[in-house]
């Protein structure tokens, strides 16, 4: 298990944020070489990106690369510098259907991307909620989707409001086929950087809806999605006393086990695990 609390998007074509980067606490980050860069500096930022991926630099983050997507100019050049760099995944806006995914695997394959190089499938568009679940499961090699959310708004014609009330079906069927399938997803960006305040009621969303993580556009977004996505400490404490109470009643044969006066099943000590896997897999990740 690796915590993806914080997925930060760094623009490939400005250096100076790359080298800042290095020092951030962003679980993953995303090296952007689509929406963050203009045309002419497309492949000015592929080297960049390329360059601050295999420098070594960035501790124990999780490295990916955003390419330009299917039907673009770049995306050929993008899919096969990646695939020779080797980052942790590959990043591919509006994936639409499983053809897509596999046009993608195997431009990774031809291009002698490493077995650990996965995909990453952005999800933004009504087509490509109604078939998540397919897309999710198209591929062993895709590991994580991404919530495309700001382009859902615009092909939906729907307004950006608290709550997200426009854009809950679509969550909810991604959430759906992420996990019929066994895959991590992540929730999309909070445009308004000047408003922490909506930005945690957004995480805090997200987090409850089941989201692993959020995918941010400001360093100042890092702390509180850190915080929301985590294990709170009363759960943390709470999930070692239920798995404890369980094995204990294994132990001496009892069918039923209680905690605080709650009935525990086989269901709340898996979510008991998970939770401490999580917990764990935060210190470590603190840690190295």
């Amino acid at each position: 298990m690796r915590p993806r609390r914080s997925v930060l998007y760094m623009p490939g074509a400005n250096t100076r944020a790359l080298e800042k980067a290095r020092g951030l606490s962003a679980d993953s980050l995303i090296l952007d070489l689509e929406d963050a860069v203009a045309p002419d500096a497309k492949a000015e930022a592929r080297d960049n990106v390329v360059a601050a991926l295999t420098s070594g630099e960035y501790g124990n983050r999780e490295l990916t690369i955003r390419v330009n997507g299917l039907d673009t100019d770049w995306h050929a050049d993008d899919l096969a510098a990646a695939a020779a760099a080797g980052p942790a995944a590959v990043v591919v806006p509006k994936v639409n259907s499983p053809a897509d995914v596999a046009a993608i695997e195997a431009g990774l394959q031809a291009g002698g991307a490493p077995e650990h190089t996965k995909i990453w499938a952005m999800v933004e568009t009504p087509q490509a909620m109604l078939d998540c679940a397919n897309i999710a499961a198209a591929s062993e090699r895709l590991t994580v989707l991404v919530m495309g959310t700001n382009d859902l708004a615009k092909e939906l014609h729907a307004a950006h409001v608290p709550g997200r009330q426009p854009l809950l079906t679509g969550l909810g069927l991604c959430l759906l086929g992420a996990r019929a399938a066994g895959k991590v997803i992540l929730d999309g960006v909070y445009n308004d950087v000047r408003d922490p305040e909506g930005f945690e009621a957004e995480c805090r969303q997200g987090a409850q809806m089941g989201f692993d993580g959020k995918t941010l556009i400001h360093p100042g977004q890092l702390d509180a999605a850190n915080a929301v996505f985590a294990p709170a400490d009363a759960e943390v404490e709470s999930s070692r006393e239920i798995i404890a109470a369980f094995e204990a009643a294994q132990r001496e044969g009892k069918g039923v086990v209680t905690v605080n006066g709650r009935m525990i099943e086989n269901l709340h000590v898996e979510n008991a695990r998970r939770v401490l896997a999580m917990a764990d897999a935060i210190a470590t990740s603190a840690g190295e």
